[in-house]
């Protein structure tokens, strides 16, 4: 599906068809010419119409590229990615965006599925301000949209840490998996984030002759908080590794202290196991004062003094 608006003498309409006129050097128009998932005539615009390198339109029908810039004689091809963070399933599904900037032009190519993309058109229809302000300006509000949804997945994934950390006070045991899971999701939103980042570094570098030192400025803050955000998942990995770290000293504390335990027992047992071992024994010994019974008896309290005996000693020494 295309869909495109255009901004011309103070107003911005909305059409259904891209009109090769409005392309044309003076023709006073702004254009931005949206594509979702594009069918093969639709994409057939990115070459014909406006004219685009084979290579850029190849990488732009793509359904997977790692976020970058390209200079191009009169246009930028920009890759970036939107993210759709699925915590409770532990995945991060990314999404390209591609972007193609002109002097007079936007083109966006993307799956449908871009939040920032939707949001952004529904402000084009209410106000002719946003492509008024020129393609760059609107490349802008499109990336900072993207930007600003990255936020409450962080802080969700904060949420999360802080819930963990909570169990792992409280002495929960059963808690690896879902620090390792924690990691990984925290790694893979870095993944994500980085090759962003360094894309926005270079539109606030001033290094391409379409971008000018006021939107130079606009990009520098959304790559402020791109630089925010990565910080923050250095931060939590950090975190996380110090409470996992924390957790497998409480459950080799856990596991010392049972360990001890059993060590006592077995030690209050060894006495036992000596005596009725002895007199187990199929050869004749001397004779405890009294009858069988009394014998028993006497044999009875000789083994519970001595595992008293050792239990008051193990208790003296701190052993438990």
């Amino acid at each position: 599906m295309i869909r495109c608006y255009v901004h011309r003498a103070g107003k911005t309409e909305r059409a259904d068809r891209l009109d090769p006129a409005w392309l044309a050097p003076g023709s006073g128009a702004v254009v931005w010419a949206d594509l979702s998932q594009p069918g093969p005539d639709e994409a057939a615009i990115l070459s014909d119409t406006f004219g685009f390198h084979e290579l850029a339109v190849e990488d732009a029908l793509q359904a997977v590229q790692h976020p970058k810039v390209e200079h191009y004689a009169d246009h930028l091809y920009i890759v970036l990615h939107g993210i759709d963070v699925q915590l409770a399933a532990h995945t991060i599904v990314t999404h390209d965006t591609d972007f193609f900037l002109g002097p007079t032009y936007l083109v966006t190519v993307h799956d449908g599925r871009r939040r920032s993309i939707a949001h952004v058109s529904e402000i084009c229809e209410r106000s002719g301000l946003v492509l008024a302000e020129g393609p760059v300006a609107l490349l802008h509000r499109i990336v900072d949209t993207m930007v600003e949804h990255y936020r409450p997945e962080i802080e969700e994934l904060e949420d999360r840490l802080d819930e963990i950390e909570r169990r792992v006070l409280e002495g929960e045991a059963s808690l690896t998996a879902d620090l390792l899971a924690a990691k990984r999701d925290i790694a893979m939103l870095r993944r994500v984030l980085i090759p962003q980042r360094d894309v926005i570094a270079r539109l606030s570098r001033r290094e391409f002759d379409l971008i000018d030192q006021e939107m130079a400025y606009r990009f520098r803050d959304v790559h402020d908080q791109l630089v925010r955000l990565t910080d923050d998942l250095i931060l939590f990995q950090e975190r996380v590794t110090g409470i996992l770290d924390a957790h497998l000293a409480s459950v080799s504390n856990r596991l010392a202290q049972v360990s001890k335990m059993l060590a006592v027992i077995a030690a209050l047992f060894g006495p036992l196991t000596v005596i009725t071992g002895l007199y187990g024994m199929n050869i004749p010994l001397p004779d405890l004062p009294g009858s069988g019974t009394a014998e028993f008896w006497q044999v009875i309290g000789l083994m519970a003094l001595a595992s008293g005996g050792m239990l008051l000693w193990f208790r003296h020494a701190g052993l438990f």
